[in-house]
C-alpha cells in the first residue's frame, strides 16, 4: 500500500505598507508564497508549484505576482526596516492615496 498526495505550505515573505490596488486605503499587505509539494506517506519530497501573492489587510483583496515582483518587494521591506524603518513607498501601484 502506497500512501501519496500534496500539500500546500504558506510562508509569509512580508508585510509592506502600500496603497490597496481594490479599496485606495493605504494599509499593510502581507507578502506570501504558496507551495504545493507532493508528499509520500506523509513526508513532503518535490514542490510542484511555487506562487506569490500580495493580500491587503484592509479589504481582503489578493493580487497575484510574478517571482520577480515577490523578490523586488520582499528585498525593498527588508532594506526598509533596516535602515530607516518608514512605511513602503505607496506608489508601486501607482495610485495616489485618497485624500478625506
Amino acid at each position: 500500500m502506497v500512501i501519496f498526495g500534496w500539500r500546500q505550505y504558506a510562508h509569509r515573505l512580508a508585510v509592506l505598507t502600500l496603497v490597496c490596488a481594490s479599496c485606495g486605503n493605504p494599509a499593510a499587505h502581507m507578502l506570501r508564497k504558496l507551495v504545493t509539494k507532493f508528499t509520500l506517506f506523509f513526508v513532503p519530497l518535490i514542490p510542484l508549484s511555487t506562487k506569490h501573492s500580495l493580500q491587503c489587510t484592509w479589504c481582503g483583496a489578493e493580487s497575484k505576482l510574478t517571482k520577480q515582483q515577490a523578490t523586488e518587494l520582499a528585498g525593498r521591506a527588508q532594506t526598509e526596516n533596516v535602515h530607516s524603518g518608514q512605511p513602503a513607498d505607496p506608489s508601486w501601484h501607482g495610485q495616489p492615496p485618497r485624500n478625506y
